[in-house]
C-alpha cells in the first residue's frame, strides 16, 4: 500500500463533470492498494493517516491530527503510485492490486 497526503482546506472529485464527493479542511489520500494487501494492512493505514499531527494548534505547531481539527478525509485511488519504472520506458503496474479489489 502506497498512500500520499496533502493537507487541503477544501478538496472535491468529479466525474465526468459531476461532483461526486467534497470535503473541507483535512486530507486529500492518495491511495494505491497493493496486489498482496489485505484488510489489516488497510486498518493499520487508516489510523495512521488518523492520527497524524499535520495540522497547526493555536502556537503554529504541527500538534493537531484529524479529529483535532475536525477535518475530513478524501479518498482517492491512484494505481500509478505502485509503478515500476525500473526497466525500460514503459512502467509495470503488477504491484497494485486489481481495479475490482
Amino acid at each position: 500500500m502506497r498512500i500520499v497526503l496533502q493537507r487541503v482546506t477544501r478538496a472535491a472529485v468529479e466525474v465526468e463533470g459531476h461532483e461526486v464527493s467534497r470535503i473541507g479542511t483535512g486530507l486529500l489520500a492518495l491511495v494505491c492498494i497493493g496486489s498482496g494487501d489485505d484488510a489489516a494492512v488497510v486498518d493499520r493505514a487508516a489510523r495512521k493517516v488518523a492520527g497524524l499531527r499535520l495540522f497547526e494548534d493555536a502556537a503554529g505547531r504541527m500538534n493537531l491530527d484529524l479529529a483535532g481539527v475536525g477535518g475530513e478525509v478524501l479518498v482517492v485511488s491512484q494505481f500509478t503510485l505502485l509503478a515500476d519504472t525500473s526497466r525500460g520506458r514503459r512502467p509495470s503496474f503488477e504491484g497494485a492490486a486489481a481495479g475490482d479489489v
